[in-house]
């Protein structure tokens, strides 16, 4: 498999190991059929064939709203053939939050499980871009559909059937591959321009940084409009050229028994997941799998010894990256476990320095401070937020990518990570953005203002949402029940607060920015109204 940039492109590596080892498998869903290399190039030609039939052509974007499915990657592949964009969207997004990502890329085509489909319904006046949405044909049913005004609806096996020609459009490193939305935190979430050469360093730095071999069997629970499954575990298996098995959704109750039955030797596990894996009552077979390593983030010592006991894994690693700039920071796969540790810079590709917030100068090692990363290769780091150049360049100041969270170096050069200090709310591995969380709330005729920021769980050691409320004059409180009533059919339902409280005064600085950094240090009052306590029950659809 070339190394050279040139081939930094996931239709041309799936070429390449098409032509080299073309019935060695590839991928499966759930427990279907294993798709070999061949099988999948093949339909990835078709593929690329049909969105180009339909008149995607260099440059379009195509939105992608699909749970994991084999539909998701063929929909990659050929559009990586034809030059087309594939936008991802996190299929827990409606109102306002899918209208954003939909009219920021301008999507023509798209490609929606059906249940997602009266959510573009209730927005279709508002994505006037929108045009034709496509469904996977084992769950299509033109009986019942929801009424649109003007988008059609059609089979996805319309692409599918697409001749397998080879295509013969030039794509390069340099082209854009994806767009990913980021959670925005004083503005809407950002969509991160992905070049090719960007999404292989993905699954590249995982291929070094893990060992992988031709032997591994990856287990991919992750959603696949999330890096973490589309690129750090199923792209480094097609680099790789091993196996990997996708399941619809993670599920804790069978995490271990599916890697059991699949023979995996890798997985990852991200945030609370650890937590919701070690709860499930321990079984003696627990031990009994072909695990070589996990890839865990993050986790403390307790939680390592946990994992490694319980179910015999003997090697851990850990990571440092976003979407925007990469994986720049991993731990060498020879390198020891210790909780806590993202690793070495990766140097052939990066640099990186822990420096000071205010002046963006270096800090001695040991200091905490800023993670802020710039890349030594171009093509390897986003190419800006898409239409949105004032954040590209408030995020780039000083000539460094400022990703907002905390960390130290040690004297060996290894990075720790801290915390997050920027407003994003992160929650059961989600990143929500508290500006539009505010903003669903402030359509709410009794509420003036408002301010969401993390506080501490009472359990399993990530953020939960609360939200500050101030009220309109004269107007009496609302029951907290009745304004999730309102809010949560209008958002993701991971992002609708835990918490309501109604205060008389939200910080503000002399320029009048929300000070939230003075809301979480205050952290939870007794005034505070806890849902779960309530036994508030968030609905997801």
């Amino acid at each position: 498999m070339t190394t050279e940039k040139s081939g930094w492109v996931v239709g041309k590596i799936l070429a390449e190991q098409a032509r080299t080892r073309p019935e060695e498998p590839l991928i499966q869903f759930e427990r279907g059929h294993m798709h070999t290399y061949a099988e999948a190039h093949a339909l990835a030609n078709r593929a690329g064939n049909g969105y180009a039939g339909i008149g995607i052509g260099f440059g379009d974007n195509v939105a992608v709203m699909l749970n994991n499915r084999l539909e998701y990657l063929w929909s990659w592949f050929g559009l990586s053939r034809i030059g087309g964009v594939l936008v991802g969207i996190n299929t827990a997004l409606k109102g306002t939050f899918l209208t954003h990502v939909l009219t920021n890329t301008k999507a023509r085509v798209g490609v929606f499980e059906p249940e997602f489909l009266p959510w573009l319904a209730e927005i279709e006046d508002t994505v006037p871009d929108m045009q034709t949405v496509y469904v996977p044909a084992d769950v299509y049913d033109a009986d019942n559909l929801p009424t649109f005004k003007r988008i059609q609806v059609r089979c996805f096996d319309e692409i599918m059937a697409g001749a397998d020609d080879e295509i013969n459009v030039e794509v390069t490193y340099r082209d854009m591959g994806m767009i990913m939305f980021t959670s925005g935190t004083t503005g809407p979430s950002k969509g991160a321009l992905m070049p090719h050469g960007h999404l292989y360093l993905f699954g590249h730095c995982m291929q070094v940084h893990l060992g992988m071999t031709r032997e591994d069997i990856y287990y991919i629970p992750m959603p696949m409009f999330h890096a973490q499954g589309i690129l750090m575990q199923f792209f480094a298996t097609l680099i790789t050229g091993g196996s990997a098995v996708m399941v619809k959704q993670f599920r804790a109750t069978t995490w271990i028994d599916d890697i059991r039955e699949h023979k995996a030797t890798l997985a990852n596990l991200l945030g609370v997941m650890n937590d919701f894996v070690l709860r499930q009552e321990a079984k003696p077979e627990d031990t009994d799998n072909n695990l070589r390593m996990v890839c865990a983030v993050p986790v403390t010592d307790e939680t390592l010894e946990a994992l490694r006991s319980r179910f015999a894994i003997p090697k851990f690693n850990e990571i440092f990256g976003m979407t925007e700039c990469n994986l720049p920071v991993a731990r060498p796969v020879d390198a020891p476990d210790e909780a806590g540790c993202s690793g070495k810079v990766w140097d052939e590709y990066f640099e990186v320095i822990i420096a000071d917030p205010e002046t963006d100068e270096e800090i001695p090692a040991g200091d905490v401070g800023e993670i802020l990363v710039r890349p030594k290769e171009a093509y390897c780091f986003m190419a800006g937020y898409n239409g949105m150049h004032d954040r590209t360049v408030e995020t780039w100041r000083n000539f460094w990518f400022h990703t907002g969270d905390a960390g130290r170096m040690d004297d060996r050069g290894y990075v720790w990570y801290i915390d997050r200090i920027k407003d994003t709310i992160r929650r059961r591995g989600e990143n929500i953005s508290s500006f539009e969380v505010e903003a669903v709330f402030l359509e709410h005729e009794a509420v003036k203002e408002a301010a969401a920021v993390a506080v501490a769980a009472d359990e399993g050691g990530e953020d939960e949402v609360l939200i500050c409320l101030i009220l309109e004059d004269g107007v009496t409180p609302p029951a907290p029940e009745a304004l999730l009533d309102y809010a949560s059919p209008r958002m993701p339902y991971f992002a609708v607060p835990r918490y309501v409280e109604y205060v008389d005064e939200i910080p503000t600085t002399p320029t009048a920015k929300i000070q939230k950094n003075k809301l979480r240090d205050r952290g939870l009052s007794a005034a505070a109204w806890d849902r779960d306590a309530a036994g508030y029950k968030v609905k997801r659809g």
